[in-house]
C-alpha cells in the first residue's frame, strides 16, 4: 500500500534517535520533528510530503504522569489527535488507524472484552484516549472518513523508554537494585511482543475494515509480583523466597490501579492474525536488548526513579522517605509508582 514512509515524532523525553538507526540510508524513508498539537504545521507536512495513510501512535501514554499532569494527556491525546484526524480528512486520506488501549474498558472485568463492551476509563490517561477514540469516530459516522481503530494490550520489546514495567525491572535487576511494587502487586496484564504488534497493524492496514474497532493482544497474563519475581529468578540466578524478597520494595498503590483487562481478540484473529512470540523467547531477546542499549536515553536513569521525574509526587515522596525512621526500604505512603 506505501512506497514510502514519513514518520513525525516530537522527540519528547522518551524518545531516541537511537531508535531510528537502522532506517539509516532507507531511500523511501524520512524523519520529520514535529508536535501534532501544531495545527499549521499538520496541514503543512499532509500537504506537501502527499500523506495518504496514517498509523497514529503518538500520545502521553505513561498512567503515572496522567496523575500529576494530566493536562498535558488532553493537550496531547485529545487534541492532538483532533488536529491531526481533521487535517488527515481535509488531506483525503485513504486510511486513518488510531491506536488506542485496553484501559479505555477499564480494569475490573473478569471476561475477556469484545469491542463492543462500553468504555469505562478510570484514570486521566485511559479517559483522554477514550475521548480521542470519540473524536476520531465521529469522522466516520459524520463524514464516512475512513479511520479504524485499535486497542492493545501492554506492549514490550525492544527500544521501549525504561519507565514501562518491563524494561524498568530489566534495568533495575541488571543494576542491582530493588523493584518497587505497587499495593499488593496483584494487578493483572497482558503481554504482547512488539514483533506480534506489528504484524498485527500489518494486517490492519491491509484487512481492516474502516468504522472498525479491533482489539490487540494475548491471552497471557501474569500479575506485577509474578512478573517481578520471574525476572529476579530469571536474571538473578535464585529461587528462594527469602533471597527473592531481598530485591522487592513494596510501596503505596496508585491512587487507582485496574485490576486486569481481558480481551477477546477473535475479531483480529479472523482477519489472519495470531501472535506467534513466546514470552519466555521475548523477554529473552528483551533482556539482551536492554543489556546493551539502555544508553540510548540520556535520561534513562530518571525512568527507573519509583515516581515520575520532575513530579509533585516525587519530590514530596522523596521528602518524606528522607524523613521517615527505621528501614531504608520505607518508601513514603500515598504515592505513585511504576507505570504498566
Amino acid at each position: 500500500m506505501m512506497s514510502s514512509y514519513k514518520l513525525w515524532n516530537k522527540l519528547d523525553y522518551c524518545a531516541s534517535l537511537k531508535n531510528l538507526d537502522h532506517l539509516k540510508g532507507k531511500t523511501n524513508y524520512k524523519f520529520i520533528q514535529a508536535d501534532i498539537c501544531e495545527s499549521d504545521f499538520m496541514r503543512y507536512i499532509f500537504q506537501s510530503e502527499k500523506i495518504d495513510t496514517v498509523l497514529h501512535f503518538a500520545a502521553q501514554s505513561h498512567v503515572d504522569n496522567s496523575f500529576w499532569s494530566s493536562l498535558d494527556f488532553t493537550r496531547t491525546n485529545v487534541y492532538g489527535t483532533h488536529v491531526l484526524v481533521n487535517a488527515a480528512y481535509e488531506n483525503k486520506v485513504k486510511k486513518f488507524i488510531h491506536v488506542s488501549t485496553d484501559e479505555v474498558y477499564g480494569g475490573n472485568s473478569t471476561v475477556a472484552l469484545d469491542e463492543e463492551a462500553k468504555m469505562n476509563p478510570t484514570n486521566p490517561y485511559a479517559a483522554s484516549k477514550a475521548a480521542a477514540e470519540c473524536i476520531v469516530s465521529s469522522y466516520w459516522e459524520s463524514f464516512k472518513f475512513p479511520v479504524v481503530i485499535t486497542r492493545g494490550n501492554n506492549v514490550y520489546g525492544p527500544h521501549q523508554y525504561p519507565e514501562k514495567v518491563i524494561p524498568k525491572f530489566i534495568s533495575l535487576l541488571e543494576r542491582d537494585r530493588t523493584l518497587f511494587i505497587q499495593g499488593s502487586g496483584n494487578a493483572i496484564r497482558n503481554f504482547i511482543h512488539a514483533t506480534d504488534v506489528a504484524a498485527a497493524f500489518d494486517t490492519i492496514l491491509h484487512k481492516g475494515e474502516s468504522g472498525q474497532v479491533y482489539n490487540i493482544g494475548t491471552d497471557f497474563e501474569m500479575s506485577v509480583l509474578e512478573l517481578a519475581k520471574f525476572l529476579i529468578k530469571k536474571m538473578k540466578g535464585i529461587t528462594g523466597e527469602d533471597e527473592i524478597a531481598k530485591f522487592l520494595e513494596y510501596v503505596e498503590d496508585r491512587p487507582f490501579n485496574d485490576y486486569r483487562y481481558p480481551m477477546d481478540c477473535g475479531k483480529l484473529q479472523s482477519l489472519g492474525w495470531e501472535p506467534k512470540i513466546k514470552f519466555s523467547d521475548g523477554i529473552q531477546s528483551t533482556i539482551d536488548w536492554y543489556k546493551l542499549n539502555f544508553g540510548n536515553w540520556g535520561n534513562a536513569e530518571d525512568a527507573l526513579r519509583p515516581y515520575p521525574s520532575g513530579s509533585n509526587t516525587m519530590r514530596l515522596a522523596q521528602k518524606d522517605a528522607d524523613s521517615a525512621p527505621g528501614s531504608p526500604k520505607k518508601v513514603a505512603s500515598g504515592r505513585i509508582t511504576n507505570s504498566v
